[in-house]
């Protein structure tokens, strides 16, 4: 992709960082992240699927007229980075280490228009209490149990790998969830992806993402919201 223009959102997987603000959201809500780890991360992204050398990042954060141990302070913000990000460096799925030469972000990044980003505000569904509803041809419905499941799930379904479907399955990665089972929504915006505690059946208590299309209002009479 082209560097970000100044001011320019960047959306990747379940996250948006604002190259002006030095902030970085998650689903709308704000991921804590230090100046140079934030550093790191627009470099990063600036330039997704192509290597950033190590020689590139201390150029552009810490310039030669810095006196710091730059080995260091570089090893600490990518730790703090991957941290902010869920990311697991022996299974990357955002920033791959290349040895001695530098990183490289894995994800397909994509430019936002220059708006505001909107502090996520309590849903309407926040806290309500829905039956799930599956399609006419399914009894259960499809749940990854966080983010990184919803894009190991998402991969394999373009994939065609059933497979993998079947093995995040019995690694209870992906839960099956009956037509009909209470959930509680903890959280999620007007048109997407909810999360959702399960109140009732095998995976009671747990939490996952369901679509809101899945939620049907348990008064009688009345449309989900």
């Amino acid at each position: 992709m082209t560097p970000a223009n100044e001011g320019e959102k960047l959306k990747f997987s379940d996250f948006v960082v604002d190259s002006r603000s030095g902030e970085l959201f998650r689903r709308g809500k704000k991921v804590k992240l230090q100046n140079q780890p934030m550093q790191v991360l627009l470099a990063l992204v600036e330039h997704s699927g192509r290597i950033v050398t190590r020689e590139e990042l201390r150029q552009k954060i810490w310039p030669s007229d810095t006196f710091v141990d730059f080995e260091h302070s570089l090893n600490t913000a990518i730790k703090k980075l991957r941290s902010a990000l869920g990311d697991n460096p022996n299974n990357a799925r955002f920033v791959e280490t290349l040895p001695r030469r530098g990183y490289r972000f894995l994800v397909e990044v994509q430019g936002l228009p220059d708006k505001p980003i909107v502090r996520r505000v309590a849903s309407s569904l926040e806290g309500k209490v829905f039956a799930l509803r599956t399609e006419e041809d399914t009894h259960c419905v499809l749940a990854p149990v966080d983010s990184q499941s919803m894009d190991e799930w998402q991969r394999l379904l373009r994939l065609s790998d059933d497979v993998g479907v079947s093995i995040m399955i019995t690694e209870r990665k992906l839960l099956l969830l009956e037509a009909g089972t209470d959930v509680r929504v903890l959280s999620g915006d007007a048109a997407d992806w909810c999360e959702v505690r399960v109140l009732a059946g095998e995976h009671y208590g747990r939490s996952a993402l369901v679509h809101r299309k899945s939620l049907q209002a348990m008064q009688s009479g009345s449309d989900e919201e």
